[in-house]
C-alpha cells in the first residue's frame, strides 16, 4: 500500500495532514482517497476539469509525475507519493 505524504507547507491549509497509506490504484483514485481523509484537499489540487494545479507538484518515488491532466502515472504498491506546493517569489 503506498504512503502519501505531504509537505509542511500544505499543513498551513489543513493542519491535520499526516502521512496517510492509501489503497487506490491510480494516482486520481488516491487523491480521491485523501480527500475523503482530508475533506477539500483535492480541489486544493485539482482545478475544475480535474487536472493538476500549476502550482502543486506530486512525486513518486522521487520522480515528478508526467501525466498532470489524467493522473495515470503508475505506481507501485509500497510507493511514496509526496505532494507539494509549488513556491515562487522573489
Amino acid at each position: 500500500m503506498p504512503t502519501v505524504k505531504f509537505t509542511y507547507a500544505l499543513r498551513r491549509f489543513f493542519p491535520t495532514l499526516r502521512d496517510t497509506p492509501a489503497n487506490g490504484r491510480t494516482l486520481k483514485e488516491v487523491l480521491n482517497e485523501m480527500d475523503q481523509a482530508y475533506p477539500g484537499v483535492k480541489s486544493y489540487l485539482l482545478d475544475e476539469q480535474g487536472k493538476l494545479r500549476q502550482h502543486v507538484n506530486i512525486f513518486i518515488d522521487g520522480t515528478i509525475i508526467k501525466d498532470r491532466a489524467s493522473l495515470t502515472d503508475p505506481f507501485p504498491e509500497t510507493g511514496e507519493i509526496y505532494i507539494m506546493q509549488a513556491l515562487s517569489g522573489g
